[in-house]
């Protein structure tokens, strides 16, 4: 432990951990309000994933006409609707505070970071710093690649999949938000792949020979966990597998790299 650190009783260490949840609450209540405020911005945003022309289309376009090739995604469009009295106002406030917690999330790393930092030798508040970082950094890329890449390409394949012509579908807004919403946490947690690999092999649970010996074994059980997380659409599988396993062979170089 740091020499400059001060001795807490139990109670002190509480009363500090009651600040910094006010504090945390406080963040994360403020920018849900502002997102409860900016009502048409929010789902602007949120719904953009859903349409036709979204910037992740128009740049797969540009991209397959630059080889040479006249290619144009073809226009569909999916009703959202509401099928309870009180689904929209309630999809507001829960959207709200789920958003406040994304934003907040710096902040709340902070937070945690200055909670148990007394605790730490010098030489692991570097290393800590450094994992809050990555931890933040991977969980944006992770929602960034569900919102730009997964979500849309799964709602474009869901949303117009008909068994037959006189079957149409209409989404609930609460499904909506609920697979927008699950799919992004959940690749933000996902992407911590490395993270968890630095940790175990801080602590010597794992070795980077033991990695690369599991190779075949670790693909099996990123694509069974994409499966579960995903819509079932063999694209999304895909997309998230193929990122996934990329991420194990990157916990490989970060696990030899602790070993030298």
């Amino acid at each position: 432990m740091a020499d400059n650190n001060e001795m807490l009783t139990f109670g002190g260490h509480l009363e500090v951990l009651r600040k910094m949840l006010f504090r945390i609450l406080g963040v994360a209540g403020g920018i849900a309000f502002l997102v409860f405020c900016f009502k048409d911005t929010t789902f602007m945003l949120l719904f953009a994933p859903s349409e036709y022309d979204f910037c992740t289309y128009r740049w797969i376009e540009n991209v397959i006409r630059g080889m040479g090739v006249d290619f144009h995604f073809a226009p569909y469009h999916v009703d959202l609707i509401a099928t309870d009295l009180s689904s929209q106002f309630m999809t507001h406030i829960t959207t709200s505070c789920y958003l406040g917690l994304l934003g907040a999330s710096p902040f709340i790393m902070y937070e945690l970071f200055r909670f148990v930092s007394p605790a730490l030798y010098e030489n692991e508040r570097k290393y800590s710093v450094l994992v809050v970082s990555a931890i933040y950094a991977l969980f944006v890329i992770g929602v960034l690649m569900s919102y730009y890449i997964l979500f849309p390409i799964s709602f474009r394949f869901l949303g117009t999949y008909s068994v037959a012509e006189r079957v149409h579908s209409t989404i609930t807004l609460d499904s909506y938000i609920e697979t927008f919403s699950t799919l992004t946490l959940v690749m933000g947690m996902v992407f911590q792949l490395p993270i968890i690999a630095f940790v175990l092999s801080k602590i010597g649970f794992i070795d980077s020979d033991m990695l690369c010996q599991y190779r075949k074994h670790a693909l099996l059980i990123i694509a069974v966990v994409a499966a579960i997380i995903t819509p079932p659409d063999l694209m999304t599988l895909i997309l998230v597998t193929i990122p996934l396993y990329l991420l194990y062979e990157a916990s490989i170089r970060i696990v030899k790299w602790v070993e030298e």
